[in-house]
């Protein structure tokens, strides 16, 4: 028998998008699929919709807004399979998406997680904010992909069609080991939201299992449907989880100058915002620093870490991606990190 893969949808508030995208996933052709929905204690008529609508999806009522890590945490608590699927609720899904990287992770028990190409809903031909054809960090923490370099997504040529490994696979749609998931403890809950799943495929290469991009598999990511592209509160934990990514995984003696130096190029990012009108932002950055120091001098009990700091890390770019987009101008992910995938 195929080994069980349950897909797994968290939602808040978010009928629009499961009558729009659910059909989509209960399409697909995988022959040994659970589809669960994880509602974060929706005051919108979700729950109504499903039931009437869709009785056969498996629903998982939590109590409260867990956020994204602490929702899947919880839910998946209540799902045994060999397989999760993290699905946005915004995702369009093609009927073969999960084969090829049952395949993949089937035949190579080393690989942890996976995500298949993700390409934007709304330009179909471009690839996605979100993780586009696997995720990328370099050395200062600052999160990239293979077709998105910041804000630029490039077309899609086909240029990113091997399967390579990658440092983080996209939350919008990433497939894990549901004993591993456990085992390393999940995603971060003191995360809530944004950064949790680039920390948890830090954590797996740190355990020594790979993250991996399958493109043969691909799905359509509409983007910013939980929090819009821009918004304070996303702005404000980007920024904050992104600092405390980086004190929980580097190396310490790393840590000790890295960080400082990612705060003074955030302060410099937070007074252009503000020089161009951008108040909310400039805030936001600020509120971030603020909630990081708290962290790390009265929270850190609260949060997951590695069992160890080194790892040969893939998809780890030894430069500075800000240096060579911002300054040099290079706008590709081809053009930064050049062939080597």
């Amino acid at each position: 028998m195929a080994p069980k893969v349950s897909v797994v949808i968290l939602n808040f508030n978010g009928r629009k998008y499961l009558e729009q995208f659910l059909p989509s996933v209960l399409a697909g052709t995988y022959s040994n699929t659970e589809v669960v929905v994880a509602d974060n204690a929706s005051t919108d008529d979700s729950l109504s919709f499903l039931t009437e609508q869709y009785p056969g999806v498996r629903i998982i009522l939590l109590k409260r807004n867990y956020g994204y890590a602490g929702g899947y945490n919880e839910a998946l608590k209540q799902i045994k399979s060999d397989y999760y699927v993290l699905l946005n609720s915004d995702v369009e899904v093609n009927p073969d998406w999960i084969d090829p990287i049952i395949e993949i992770m089937e035949n190579d028990p080393t690989i942890g997680a996976c995500q298949p190409k993700i390409l934007s809903y709304k330009q179909k031909d471009h690839f996605e904010y979100a993780g586009a054809s696997g995720g990328w960090m370099d050395w200062l923490g600052y999160p990239f992909a293979r077709g998105r370099i910041f804000d630029v997504c490039e077309a899609d040529r086909g240029q990113y069609d091997d399967v390579a490994k990658i440092f983080w696979a996209s939350g919008a749609a990433m497939f894990v080991r549901a004993e591993l998931y456990h085992a390393a403890k999940g995603l971060d809950t003191y995360f809530f939201a944004h950064m949790e799943e680039i920390d948890f495929c830090w954590r797996l290469q740190l355990l020594g299992y790979g993250v991996v991009v399958c493109p043969a598999a691909v799905v359509y990511h509409v983007g910013g449907g939980t929090l819009p592209k821009g918004n304070e509160r996303k702005v404000f934990l980007n920024f904050r989880n992104n600092m405390i990514m980086l004190a929980k995984n580097l190396p310490k003696r790393q840590s000790f100058w890295k960080i400082p130096l990612r705060i003074l190029l955030d302060i410099i990012s937070a007074w252009k915002s503000l020089f161009a009108g951008e108040a909310v932002y400039f805030f936001a950055i600020l509120e971030a620093h603020l909630a990081f120091v708290k962290w790390l001098f009265f929270k850190q009990g609260q949060s997951v870490f590695p069992s160890r700091r080194k790892a040969n890390l893939a998809g780890w770019y030894q430069r500075s991606v800000a240096w060579k987009h911002f300054v040099q101008g290079k706008k590709t992910f081809a053009e930064i990190v050049g062939d080597k995938r």
